[in-house]
């Protein structure tokens, strides 16, 4: 069976819902009903899925009402508004002197429920600022931790690429960035500040090409083998992998260090045949 992922707020994770007859695409907007009643969000992706296994791991499969038309988007909150509810929390919490940093709001569909994305490095008690902004706006508030990375996407920026951040552009959700994926593509002596993105964690394009950076380096000796390279014995001391070349450490008695160091062309042999 096929299930839609929607996305209702940017800075949550997708939610997963059965399309019934709707013939959906992606970026399209829809009215779902979500455990708190019916609610906005975009369609970000499909996937197929055993249903009965699904609803096992994930928990419920929510249900696409209709497409969300735009008296249904007016009703969201507006640009002021959101200014408006923002400001007056920023404001409570430096007066409660909450070591914490509101990046985001939303409304639910029906109007009763405004959550407020914040960022913080520790758990923070907000129970004072949750009761002011109640009496204030008349609805239930409700707030939600969310990582530097998901305040990136909010803001957006300019990547070391000079072009807009993958994050706010391309990427709907994230995957984890690991350090083996930049020692994969051989980038990781170029230190953290470069292949780190404007949240400060390793940047989401380096997930982009890894795999063909392993695949191109199967068939390459690692480093630390020993080769023969046309009758001499040697070991591999560094990898090119885009070049197809290979660092190798010959003994070398004639020289001080005791060693040479040469650049060998693994498909060498293939260009000389072509060059014949």
């Amino acid at each position: 069976m096929q299930i839609v992922k929607i996305q209702l707020f940017p800075w949550d994770r997708p939610v997963y819902a059965d399309p019934l007859e709707f013939k959906l695409k992606k970026s399209q907007f829809v009215l779902f009903r979500h455990e708190n009643g019916p609610e906005i969000g975009e369609v970000v992706g499909f996937e197929e899925v055993d249903i009965e296994k699904h609803i096992k791991t994930n928990g419920e499969l929510f249900q696409v009402l209709r497409l969300a038309n735009q008296d249904d988007q007016d009703r969201l909150l507006s640009p002021e508004k959101k200014h408006e509810i923002l400001h007056a929390a920023k404001r409570l919490a430096v007066m409660y002197q909450l070591d914490m940093k509101l990046v985001d709001v939303a409304m639910s569909f029906d109007g009763s429920k405004i959550t407020l994305a914040f960022i913080a490095d520790g758990r923070v008690d907000f129970r004072e600022l949750v009761k002011d902004l109640s009496r204030q706006f008349g609805k239930t508030i409700r707030l939600q931790q969310i990582g530097i990375r998901d305040e990136a996407r909010l803001c957006g920026d300019c990547g070391h690429c000079g072009r807009t951040l993958c994050c706010k552009g391309n990427i709907k959700e994230f995957i984890s960035i690991t350090s083996e994926m930049a020692e994969a593509q051989q980038c990781e002596h170029r230190g953290s500040d470069r292949i780190s993105g404007c949240c400060g964690r390793l940047m989401c394009c380096l997930s982009y090409e890894e795999k063909g950076y392993i695949d191109l380096g199967k068939d390459m000796p690692k480093v630390g083998t020993s080769v023969n390279v046309d009758g001499r014995k040697g070991e591999v001391i560094n990898r090119q992998i885009l070049k197809r070349t290979v660092n190798v450490k010959f003994p070398d008695k004639e020289t001080r260090s005791g060693y040479i160091i040469q650049s060998v062309d693994l498909d060498r042999k293939k260009k000389e045949a072509k060059g014949k």
